[in-house]
């Protein structure tokens, strides 16, 4: 599904990830794992450069409208699936059928009493579940998330995160919590100065296996 050869990942021009090797199997689910700066929305960004229109894609801020609704914001993970005017007449006036495929996914979101809420009132929490619901409604095979559940409770934020994974053939997603990482993926990447430092299977790890990836020497 991916992969990478000795390649050099920059930002702005300066080197994240260096002589990185790394291949991702078509049904993996993987984890990165990292301190913030450690090169995880890096490597995301250029999965999804390789495979662009396989990606259900759902970054880190999100990326949502303010002014629109929660409903206009899940629905514009379905903008490429439809014709220009089909998706206009929706922006005006929703057609039942989106209406109700859209309000299914944010009922299972936990969001659906804020369909019609512009995103600019939600909490961190409530526009976080709009964003992977965005992402969900591309009906795309593979998720790239960076931080999707970070402003969501550790409760929720497994359930969400579930979800999400089940929806999806294939799965890299960037954390910053190492229990749910174990909990949902079945692949922990781990980065670190530039480097793949670990790299293996959730059920051979453990939180104290990962702390190298959060000390600083």
């Amino acid at each position: 599904m991916f992969q990478f050869n000795q390649h050099t990942l920059q930002r702005q021009g300066v080197t994240v990830l260096q002589s990185l090797n790394l291949t991702i199997q078509q049904g993996e689910k993987v984890a990165l794992l990292g301190v913030s700066g450690a090169g995880k929305s890096t490597l995301l960004e250029a999965l999804r450069l390789q495979q662009p229109d396989q990606v259900a894609w759902c970054p880190q801020q999100g990326a949502l409208v303010p002014m629109l609704s929660v409903f206009h914001n899940i629905y514009m993970g379905a903008l490429e699936r439809h014709a220009a005017v089909y998706n206009l007449i929706n922006l005006i006036r929703p057609l039942r059928r989106e209406l109700e495929a859209v309000t299914q996914l944010a009922a299972e979101l936990g969001i659906s009493e804020k369909l019609r809420t512009s995103v600019d009132r939600l909490s961190g929490g409530q526009a976080q579940r709009t964003a992977l619901g965005r992402a969900l409604f591309s009906q795309r095979p593979v998720l790239l998330a960076d931080e999707p559940v970070s402003s969501v409770d550790e409760h929720h934020a497994q359930s969400l995160l579930m979800l999400a994974l089940a929806r999806h053939d294939t799965a890299v997603v960037a954390l910053h919590d190492r229990q749910l990482a174990l909990n949902c993926c079945d692949r922990i990447i781990g980065l670190k100065s530039g480097q793949i430092v670990i790299d293996g299977a959730s059920n051979q790890l453990s939180k104290h296996d990962l702390d190298i990836l959060y000390q600083r020497r």
